[in-house]
């Protein structure tokens, strides 16, 4: 992976780990945080939507992927952290 691939790799976990926390009303999670949900949420997205056999390309599917993905790991750690 070059510069260029990392640098998009890393907006794209920024700019999913803003948008989940967003959506999950947490507020923001600064820029490492953010980052950090999202490349974990794209794992967990990618994981998902091969299950359900959905695919999404390009850039705006990454982000998409990486979004449901960083949602539903906000939602299991506020379940885990309720118990």
């Amino acid at each position: 992976m070059d510069i260029t691939g990392l640098l998009i790799f890393l907006i794209i976990g920024a700019v999913a780990g803003w948008l989940a926390g967003t959506i999950m009303k947490g507020g923001g999670f600064g820029l490492l945080g953010n980052i950090i949900i999202g490349i974990v949420g794209g794992v967990v997205g990618g994981f998902l939507f091969r299950l359900l056999a959905i695919a999404a390309g390009g850039l705006i599917g990454s982000i998409v992927t990486a979004t449901v993905g960083a949602v539903v790991l906000l939602y299991l750690v506020r379940l885990v952290k309720k118990a």
